[in-house]
């Protein structure tokens, strides 16, 4: 049900679950700047409602300046929730522009991005390459809001800033999705939500839908930076071809066989992908962990002794597991028989076949099947 909702708690700011997106303090301040020119009694504009599909929304503004009689600018912080969001605590921007409207002018509201919103330079996202990154359902927003307030001889250009934009914009997705020069004005309902795993999924499938956009032949998805890295090395990869997994590798998967990718490499650390033998595709080891199992199993499968698979059992990390099995050269058959299993457990349950490289800590190549 839709609420007429105040997301802000002044007193419990760092205690919310939810948060406001930032393409609803972008609608909000273009409201606060436009109202300043067109509203005498500016000064009661500390507080502004914004239509949002989830609801009413209500953001606080932080500073409203007048430049000259047709031209505003209003900001409004983003405060925290529960969600490790880059842009909690920065100040977002709306400058408002009226001009006289003429007979070329096609739109009543033009939406541009300024300083700290990216550059879309990549196809396959939901803003066309050379645009700013400000989603459609904020940019929807924006003129829901503000279409009515606008004096019908004026067109509102309507330029949105972000407070040291592109420098957050690094610890984001942004940089590996083509989104240059500053971070994306998102939102789909008004709030954010203290999901941040979902969020983080979202931004892994558009590397996915940037990929095939491009038309990438032989993806290379591997689980973080560290494969990234390596990749780039041993196969000659550009970063087009490589599709990071995080730890979701089964929602990775999944996405990949709806998209219609039927075969690519799998290339990561031994670390990680010893979970997806288990039938583990989360592999966040807060989610499960059972390296050494799966050592011990296959150990066990390759005739190991018993001394070994104590020994294995007991071991606390994977390079610990190898240098054992290495010492009794069964190093090759325990991670051939590893590797058969991820191989046959992926195709039996996406249907998806696996080209599949293992490495090591130090980059050294495992296994390549």
């Amino acid at each position: 049900m839709k609420n007429k909702t105040s997301i802000f708690d002044k007193n419990k700011k760092k205690n919310l679950s939810l948060g406001i997106s930032t393409g609803t303090i972008a609608t909000a301040t273009a409201i606060v700047a436009l109202k300043s020119l067109i509203d005498h009694n500016s000064e009661n504009l500390n507080c502004v409602e914004v239509k949002a599909p989830y609801g009413q929304l209500f953001v606080e503004i932080s500073e409203i300046k007048k430049v000259n009689s047709f031209k505003s600018i209003a900001s409004a912080v983003k405060y925290p929730y529960y969600d490790p969001d880059v842009t909690v605590n920065h100040k977002i921007s709306s400058a408002i522009e009226l001009k006289d409207k003429t007979s070329e002018d096609n739109e009543k509201i033009q939406i541009i991005g300024g300083s700290g919103v990216g550059i879309v330079t990549k196809p396959g996202l939901q803003v066309e390459v050379g645009k700013p990154a400000i989603n459609p359902v904020p940019q929807k927003m924006i003129k829901d809001n503000l279409n009515e307030l606008i004096p019908k001889d004026k067109i509102a250009i309507v330029e949105i800033s972000v407070e040291n934009g592109a420098e957050i914009a690094k610890k984001t997705m942004n940089p590996r999705l083509g989104i240059i020069g500053g971070i994306s004005i998102l939102g789909t309902t008004g709030i954010a939500k203290s999901f941040d795993d979902e969020s983080w999924k979202k931004s892994l499938i558009c590397q996915l839908d940037i990929a095939i956009a491009q038309k990438v032949n032989k993806l290379i998805f591997v689980p973080g930076n560290i494969g990234e890295k390596y990749a780039i090395k041993h196969l000659n990869a550009n970063k087009d071809q490589i599709i990071q997994m995080g730890n979701f590798v089964g929602f990775m998967f999944q996405n990949a066989k709806e998209k219609g990718i039927e075969e690519l490499i799998l290339f990561g650390h031994i670390g990680k992908l010893v979970k997806i033998a288990g039938g583990i595709f989360n592999t966040a080891n807060k989610i499960a962990d059972s390296r050494r199992e799966i050592f011990t199993c296959h150990t066990a499968l390759c005739r190991g002794s018993l001394e070994i698979i104590h020994q294995i059992y007991n071991s606390k990390t994977s390079e610990d597991m190898l240098a054992i099995l290495k010492k009794e050269n069964l190093d090759k058959k325990v991670l051939k028989s590893i590797s058969n299993s991820i191989i046959e457990i992926i195709k039996n349950r996406y249907n998806i076949t696996i080209n599949l490289i293992i490495i090591d800590i130090k980059g050294n190549i495992l296994i390549k099947t």
